[in-house]
């Protein structure tokens, strides 16, 4: 097994981007990372691919094992073909070993996350734990049974008012942060650049939801949030499946999202919609 760091973003998309086509919707965000710093549009903070860390594990067959992180964020792994090789996580590990890296946790598909956590974990002598289970579904075709209330529409500057409440909502829900709004709106306004989603219903935002990591046939669907005087009315799904059409609309194969598999109340609405599993993944913290 050979381990490649690569320190430069256009050759490591050049090594990867193929490989990791073969699973695009697995691959969202490993892909929309290598595609995004290519493109090297935009630079700012974690996004600046001059502190990534880029990797590959070869052997004479080719690629066995695709790595990259994005500081603070997570390590982020996809096996060739999901054939997943025990050498090969070995030859990544002693690999990161002789680098200045950190690695706080990673994130990718069940065996490989375990497979990947444990021998970290003894190889550096410390313990990991399961931080969150996921589960990534995919859709090709919205249920026409899924009622449409309200009407769909851009962010829009006077979204500002009530955005940030609703931005610190999610980030309180998906990731147990303590909801804090920031006094500079500046903090919030790259969000008039995304394609979010505002669902309002008789002019009443109610609902949330957004198109990401657009690829070749596949585009994501991610930040779905309804703030809770709102919940229990249909809001989620209607604002989940108006995107989605409009994904499918712009000539996409196949709509993505992730879900927390401790929220039972996010998966049954999914699978209503349309969306089927196509993988379950684990992110694990290091300690």
């Amino acid at each position: 097994m050979r381990f490649n760091l690569c320190r430069d973003i256009k050759a490591f998309y050049k090594d990867t981007y193929d490989v990791l086509m073969r699973h695009e919707a697995q691959n969202l965000i490993p892909l929309g990372n290598v595609i995004l710093g290519n493109e090297g549009q935009d630079k700012t903070g974690w996004r600046d691919p001059a502190a990534w860390f880029m990797a590959t594990v070869s052997n004479d067959e080719g690629l066995r094992l695709t790595a990259i992180m994005t500081p603070p964020h997570n390590l982020t792994l996809y096996a060739t073909d999901n054939v997943i090789d025990d050498d090969a996580i070995a030859c990544l590990i002693g690999g990161i070993a002789g680098t200045d890296f950190q690695v706080p946790g990673v994130m990718t598909d069940n065996t490989l996350a375990e497979g990947f956590a444990k021998a970290w974990a003894k190889a550096r002598g410390i313990t990991y734990r399961i931080n969150k289970e996921q589960r990534l579904y995919e859709l090709i075709e919205v249920n026409s049974e899924i009622p449409m209330i309200g009407e769909l529409r851009l962010v829009e500057e006077k979204d500002m008012s009530f955005l940030p409440y609703w931005i610190e909502g999610f980030n309180s829900d998906c990731f147990g942060n303590t909801p804090s709004v920031k006094a500079d709106p500046d903090t919030y306004r790259y969000l008039m650049d995304k394609k979010l989603y505002i669902l309002e219903d008789k002019g009443t935002p109610v609902s949330m939801a957004q198109m990401n990591r657009a690829m070749q046939t596949v585009c994501g669907v991610s930040g779905v949030y309804t703030p809770p005087y709102f919940r229990g009315r249909g809001y989620a799904s209607s604002c989940v499946a108006g995107v989605s059409r409009l994904i499918l609309e712009q000539g996409f194969a196949k709509c993505v999202l992730y879900t927390d598999l401790a929220n039972p109340t996010s998966n049954s609405i999914y699978q209503k919609i349309g969306y089927r599993p196509i993988c379950d993944s684990l992110e694990i913290k290091f300690e």
